[in-house]
């Protein structure tokens, strides 16, 4: 426990951490996207709509076998050692993909490189969420959840700067520069209490807590004797009683939220390029996106802590559905770059506080398998939005088509939404995590 030596240790570092790294997974998320302009016809790959479409399904499938990987190992084997290696594993991907000399290979790096970003999100949502105070915890994961768009922005940004000239692979190759925070990942980040005592370490786990100024339970919840405990899989849990269908209704929020979001992010700068724009004010558009999502996410997360994050989902997915709607009346530049922000605002910020809502929903024992679960099934929605919509830009009018497509997707997630409850009730866990359900309220 070499990262927890000295008491006193303020637990600032490991948001820091956490955002940065996150900042990282929202770039390399956003890089298809922002170079789709120039890889569409351009060289040297000359890719097709419709291939581009599949190749972004395609590698987000990567981020779904990442996601439920993720999911089904953090409990068992710890949020930090997964953590590490999703930045390890995206990073060097991303590299590879600068360099890929052939569409075969570059779409294998893409795959690797969403396989590991489909590992980081839930795992540092998880790790913020559990050293965060209660009273602040929204504000904090809300701080910590801007890393992705900022990261979607720096992406954008760089890519209006530099593709039209020098095409695609300065925007991949930047990303390497990651990897200079593993060493800084390895030395500062600590290891979850709740999954040292989930294992059977109390001792470490109350060291942890300790240092970090994180209150001690009184009477611990039992502990596993090892990583596979006597009450089975925390996945298995998920979908057990009275958790069955809201995880199954959080599940279909997330699919419809991410489907969203990627469809968005993928094709606004093809969009916006076949709507008479220029390459490098398409790109902008996505920035500007990008800019509304940072706003959302910082806005809903100070509202959270007194409301809740429920009823900002559906505010904000209802925000993004009348935004895209009036996008698709197709108004002048100075209006829709207005409404392009709404729609960021309102859309992907909205995913950064729902993501909230998963990691309050779920204690502390289930909260990586329920956000990573619940990301991984998203993440089917992910693949379906590049591939929906090539289908939708192939049309005769495809802002018009695109805007109001994703408006109506929009609409599904706030509807889908708004039947999970607010809160599991407390019988719908099992004996194991009642003490700790308990101690989450007390704090």
């Amino acid at each position: 426990m070499s990262v927890a030596a000295r008491a006193g240790r303020s637990r600032l570092p490991v948001y820091l951490l956490c955002w940065i790294c996150l900042i990282a997974d929202g770039y390399d998320l956003m890089s298809y996207g922002a170079t789709l302009p120039a890889l569409i016809g351009g060289e040297p790959f000359h890719l097709t709509v419709a291939r581009a479409g599949h190749i972004g399904s395609l590698a987000l499938a990567g981020m779904l076998a990442g996601s439920l990987t993720a999911g089904t190992l953090t409990d068992r084997v710890g949020r930090r050692r997964i953590f590490i290696a999703s930045v390890t594993v995206f990073s060097v991907g991303m590299l590879l993909t600068a360099l890929a000399p052939t569409v075969e290979m570059f779409v294998a790096f893409r795959v690797l490189t969403c396989f590991g970003v489909g590992g980081l999100l839930p795992t540092a949502v998880a790790l913020a969420s559990e050293f965060a105070s209660p009273e602040t915890r929204s504000r904090t994961l809300g701080f910590v959840l801007t890393g992705p768009p900022l990261g979607m922005v720096a992406a954008a940004f760089l890519a209006s700067r530099v593709v039209e000239e020098h095409g695609f692979r300065p925007v991949y190759a930047a990303a390497g520069v990651i990897l200079l925070v593993v060493p800084l990942l390895v030395r500062y980040l600590p290891e979850s209490p709740s999954f040292l005592a989930a294992r059977g370490d109390a001792a470490s786990a109350t060291l942890v807590r300790t240092t970090y100024g994180l209150p001690v339970p009184a009477q611990p919840a039992v502990a596993a004797t090892g990583p596979a405990s006597t009450v089975g899989s925390p996945v298995a849990a998920l979908l057990r009683g009275r958790l069955l269908v809201p995880t199954l209704l959080i599940w279909g929020t997330t699919f419809f939220s991410l489907l969203t979001v990627f469809g968005i992010t993928t094709w606004l700068p093809q969009v916006m390029a076949k709507s008479g724009y220029g390459l490098g004010s398409s790109i902008t558009f996505l920035l500007v996106y990008c800019l509304g999502a940072v706003i959302g996410t910082l806005i809903a997360a100070s509202l959270a802590d007194r409301f809740g994050p429920k009823p900002l989902v559906i505010v904000g997915y209802v925000c993004a559905a009348v935004a895209l709607l009036a996008v698709a009346t197709e108004p002048a530049t100075g209006a829709l770059v207005v409404l392009v922000l709404l729609a960021g605002f309102g859309g992907f910020g909205t995913q950064n506080i729902l993501n909230d809502f998963i990691a309050r929903f779920y204690p502390a024992s289930m909260r990586a398998s329920g956000l990573g679960w619940a990301l991984g099934v998203g993440r089917l929605g992910a693949i379906v939005g590049p591939t929906f919509g090539a289908w939708v830009v192939s049309g005769k009018d495809p802002l018009a088509a695109t805007a109001t497509a994703f408006a109506v997707t929009a609409v599904l997630g706030a509807v889908v939404m708004a039947l999970v409850p607010r809160a599991a009730r407390a019988d719908a866990y099992t004996p194991s995590t009642t003490n700790e359900v308990a101690e989450e309220v007390a704090r």
